[in-house]
């Protein structure tokens, strides 16, 4: 499984999460401890937001660890608000393409975990992107099917409710054609004001995904694992709920699409 990390606060250089840190997101591209791929070595990517609406966007197939650019990059650049990503494809090639974060317009967005026999259906998946949206389709990803299809379910107006229907009609698309676990995710979005995360499973088995409020940085660090392993104050993210960071504040409700995947299964 893949690993990402994302912040929003006081605007920090991107590397102060990406790589100084002792458990860095460079360091679980290569040592990761929560997750069954301790090697992430399929592409990298980062999306920022800074002075325009849309976000900054740079993706590699390179492993994280051996790019100076990667490293330059974020040793230069500051943001109040960034994702970054390290991957481990679960079937689809190694490309730019398929890189996350993926972005359309102000949005941004990266997942990680499976949906459960996507080639079997991946067809009927892609079906499911409105035409509005399908041209946005530059990779062959289901994470990348996935936002698509959340977008059009109306992310813009109401991100939690868009990404519950959106992870309802594959998990019941799994349910009909794939196979188990139907759907395991925990992901990232961003409109480029708030934070939003998402951890669920089908079978209550969603990958890691933790918490930090740093007093230091004035910001929140929210990531598949912690970035330092003796640091205190890491809270893990529940399952079957969607996140809301704002500033220092944070909110959580229910995340059910389960309910309306068997509904329509």
């Amino acid at each position: 499984m893949c690993r990402w990390a994302a912040y929003i606060g006081q605007a920090i250089f991107l590397d102060e999460i990406i790589s100084r840190p002792g458990h860095s997101l460079i360091h679980q591209s290569h040592c990761a401890t929560q997750c069954h791929t301790a090697i992430n070595a399929d592409g990298f990517g980062l999306a920022w937001y800074g002075e325009r609406a849309e976000p900054g966007l740079y993706r590699d197939v390179m492993p994280a660890w051996s790019d100076p650019n990667l490293k330059s990059l974020t040793a230069q650049v500051k943001s109040g608000l960034f994702l970054a990503h390290v991957r481990a494809s679960t079937g689809t090639a190694t490309s730019r393409n398929n890189c996350h974060p993926f972005a359309v317009g102000r949005w941004s967005f990266m997942h990680n975990g499976q949906i459960g026999g996507y080639e079997a259906f991946r067809r009927d998946a892609e079906m499911l992107i409105p035409d509005t949206y399908y041209p946005h389709r530059k990779g062959a990803t289901d994470s990348e099917a996935l936002f698509l299809v959340a977008l059009g379910e109306g992310l813009e107006a109401d991100p939690k409710a868009a990404m519950e229907r959106a992870c309802a009609k594959m998990e019941a698309l799994s349910r009909l054609r794939g196979a188990g676990p139907h759907l395991r995710l925990t992901c990232a979005l961003s409109d480029g004001t708030r934070l939003y995360a998402v951890r669920y499973a089908s079978d209550n088995q969603a990958p890691s995904l933790y918490h930090r409020w740093s007093d230091s940085r004035r910001g929140r660090a929210v990531v598949s694992e912690p970035l330092e392993t003796e640091e205190g104050g890491w809270e893990e993210l529940a399952q079957n709920a969607f996140y809301t960071f704002e500033g220092k504040k944070v909110t959580s409700v229910p995340f059910a699409p389960g309910a309306l995947a068997q509904a329509a299964a």
